[in-house]
Formats: structure tokens, sequence, C-alpha cells
């Protein structure tokens, strides 16, 4: 039962959250070969200048083990 909770600098409309989960979800049920009630989307927006520390440092920084795609930028 994939739940995926996607971080997002905040401003982005309705319309597009939509369509990301949708894909998203698209790409899990063909990932692990599971029907599409079985996942779950969620999308959190986050304030640009809170990115850091509520995203970077406690999500990407510190997972590094379980990180499977590593953003191609470095705030610090």
């Amino acid at each position: 039962m994939p739940h995926v909770i996607i971080k997002l600098a905040a401003g982005r409309s309705e319309q597009q959250k939509a369509r990301i989960a949708e894909e998203v979800t698209r790409a899990i049920m063909a990932g692990v070969e599971c029907a599409e009630r079985a996942v779950s989307v969620c999308i959190e927006d986050v304030a640009p200048e809170e990115w850091v520390e509520k995203v970077y440092k406690p999500d990407i920084q510190a997972k590094q083990d379980s990180l499977y795609k590593k953003p191609g930028y470095d705030p610090l």
C-alpha cells in the first residue's frame, strides 16, 4: 500500500497538484504492480524560505541511505 508524500515549494495550483498526484499514482502502479486503490498521495506546501530547515536537512541530507533520487542542488 504505497503512500507518497510530496513536498513542494508553495505556489502550485490545485490543478497542478492534481496532475502531479495522477502522474505519481500511475508511476507507482507501474513500478510496484499494484492497483490504483492501493495508492495514496499527499502534497504538502512548504514556504521557500523554510525549505532548508523543513525539507532539505531532515528529508534529504539526513536520509541519504534511503534517497533514491538526489537533487542537483545543495543549498548549504
